[in-house]
């Protein structure tokens, strides 16, 4: 396996290692601290976290002690980190609080990517037309620290088609990435082709479907023919479907076997009849 992992390029320039690695759940701070050394020794160079998973300071502690540890050979330039903005911070004043609590909590001085976690806030109901407006104030607050170099990216999650295109009416700064759920049993098309349109990279989470691609009822040929070909595992062949449709990857892992086993997927090159046939899952689901 090799250590090297390929850059996407955004639509600002920044460069942005295309395997990540997730931790949402991931709450035991000892033993995500000592998961984080370990992905970064094994060429791991992206971490994505955010204020709702409660794990920033753990995070934060573990990359200081990676930083200040010579034999890791690793600068904080080198590493890309991501949070997110909780839904209860929503609006101008309190997502700069925010942004400030999270490179607190990191003990970082810059974040590589900020992103509005959900497009609602709490206390609202989806229909509220006050949503729209805590997000303008959101995104004004984001460019704002964006300018400021404070936030090197900007970007949303869980955004959907007129929620990117209202944007178009306020943003001065687009988002340079949208990250969302996206696997084959939710194969959203149609939102990663406009992101696409919009110069924003889309950024996929659940890739392996929550556990669920690979057994019971969701087992399929398509995936199993894949995996036998490339002498691979389905979770990895999974991930390489999402690195193939220009995605970049966030698995989770809870052991040094399973984060080897998820970044070694960037090594797997589907070709274009095999990624046809796992698109073609969605149609019939």
């Amino acid at each position: 396996m090799s250590n090297f992992c390929k850059l996407a390029t955004l639509s600002n320039g920044e460069k942005i290692p295309v395997v990540g690695m997730g931790t949402y759940q991931m709450d035991d701070k000892e033993r995500l601290k000592d998961l984080v050394k370990t992905a970064i020794k094994l060429g791991y160079r992206h971490i994505d976290t955010a204020t709702v998973y409660k794990n920033e300071e753990a995070i934060g502690e573990a990359l200081q002690e990676i930083f200040n540890d010579p034999s890791f050979e690793v600068k904080r330039e080198d590493i890309w980190v991501t949070s997110k903005l909780s839904t209860g911070d929503q609006g101008y004043d309190t997502s700069i609080a925010a942004i400030n609590a999270s490179l607190k909590r990191l003990k970082l001085d810059y974040l590589d990517l900020y992103l509005i976690h959900f497009p609602g806030s709490t206390g609202l109901d989806v229909t509220s037309p006050e949503n729209k407006v805590r997000r303008m104030g959101s995104w004004k607050a984001f460019e704002e620290m964006y300018k400021s170099k404070k936030l090197r990216s900007i970007g949303v999650s869980n955004y959907m088609i007129n929620h990117l295109d209202e944007m178009k009416e306020y943003a001065t700064v687009l988002p340079h990435i949208n990250q969302c759920e996206f696997h084959p049993l939710l194969f959203t098309k149609d939102l990663l082709d406009h992101c696409k349109s919009m110069g924003i990279h889309f950024e996929a989470y659940t890739s392996l479907g929550d556990g669920k691609i690979g057994s019971g009822e969701f087992v399929f040929e398509e995936l199993t023919a894949a995996a036998k070909a490339h002498n691979a595992t389905i979770a990895q062949i999974l991930l390489a479907w999402g690195l193939h449709h220009d995605t970049i990857i966030l698995p989770k892992a809870s052991s040094e076997a399973r984060l080897k086993e998820n970044f070694a997927s960037k090594d797997i090159t589907l070709t274009p009849e095999e990624a046809q046939a796992i698109d073609s899952i969605y149609d019939r689901m």
